[in-house]
């Protein structure tokens, strides 16, 4: 056990989780809360994934101040087994997956302040709550999620988390999924964001390319801009059989012996499990 985890933060359980004191909030930080819903929802008609805006209405987040954890995690677990957990802030990699690997999604409790609505380096409750949880009453997504959690304990062994944090940012954080009526939304990085929103779909920038695990985990991100690539799944089904289902030993092996990709890279084609050789596809 790691010295970070052995110690966790003044105030903080063992498990680095910590109360969400939903009663100390104040008015002003509750109509952030309500601003940034506000605006984010009339944008994301036609824009978020099905799943998502279903998650949205069954959790019943909306507008009228921060969701109070205990409240939504009751009804998430009847859905799907998961339950929402405040931590005070970023958290080891192995307290990480040990919550995802035991449906427990860590939130920040903090909110923006109003002059930063725009942007945030660290992760506040709107971005947790709004952009990740709805997902998580979408039982595939959610077993998804567990799925990554528990291969991110395996990975600490692999010495290969650099490769595992790839497929999180561009699936849970930045995916896009090919649905009936064309492109939607479903990461959250992008779902939380207003400017976002509208880039991943709409911009001729971005390059957006069809999910190849393996593509997915030697691409670089940025971490301060839009995106310049965008990986897009048929449907959550496809996420959780490539995790679930894999030996990610020798993915990892593989990816040793192959240099990374830039984030703005067009390639001809993609290297794919077996060594077969498959085209990228373009959106």
């Amino acid at each position: 056990m790691s010295t970070a985890i052995a110690n966790p933060p003044p105030g903080a359980a063992r498990d680095w989780t910590i109360p969400q004191r939903w009663a100390g909030y104040s008015q002003s930080e509750h109509r952030v809360w309500d601003q940034l819903f506000a605006r984010q929802i009339q944008l994301l008609k036609g824009r978020a994934s099905a799943s998502f805006l279903r998650g949205l209405d069954s959790l019943r987040i909306s507008r009228g101040g921060i969701p109070d954890f205990e409240e939504l995690s009751d009804r998430l677990h009847k859905l799907t087994g998961w339950r929402v957990v405040a931590v005070p802030g970023l958290v080891p990699d192995e307290v990480f997956f040990d919550h995802l690997a035991n449906r427990r999604f860590v939130a920040g409790r903090f909110i923006r302040k109003p002059d930063q609505l725009d942007y945030l380096l660290e992760p506040d409750v709107f971005h947790d709550v709004f952009g990740h949880v709805p997902l998580l009453s979408d039982p595939v997504f959610a077993d998804y999620m567990q799925a990554y959690g528990l291969g991110g304990l395996r990975a600490i062994t692999f010495q290969s988390l650099e490769k595992l944090a790839r497929l999180y940012w561009y699936t849970v954080e930045f995916g896009l999924i090919r649905e009936q009526d064309g492109l939607r939304l479903y990461g959250a990085g992008i779902l939380s964001s207003f400017s976002e929103s509208v880039f991943a779909l709409d911009s001729d920038s971005p390059n957006r390319i069809r999910f190849d695990l393996e593509r997915v985990m030697r691409t670089q991100y940025r971490i301060d801009d839009y995106q310049q690539s965008y990986f897009v799944v048929d449907g959550f089904d496809e996420l959780l059989q490539q995790t679930a289902e894999a030996d990610f030993a020798p993915v990892y092996d593989r990816l040793e012996s192959l240099s990374d990709i830039a984030p703005d890279a067009i390639m001809a084609s993609c290297p794919a499990p077996f060594e077969l050789v498959l085209p990228e596809v373009w959106f």
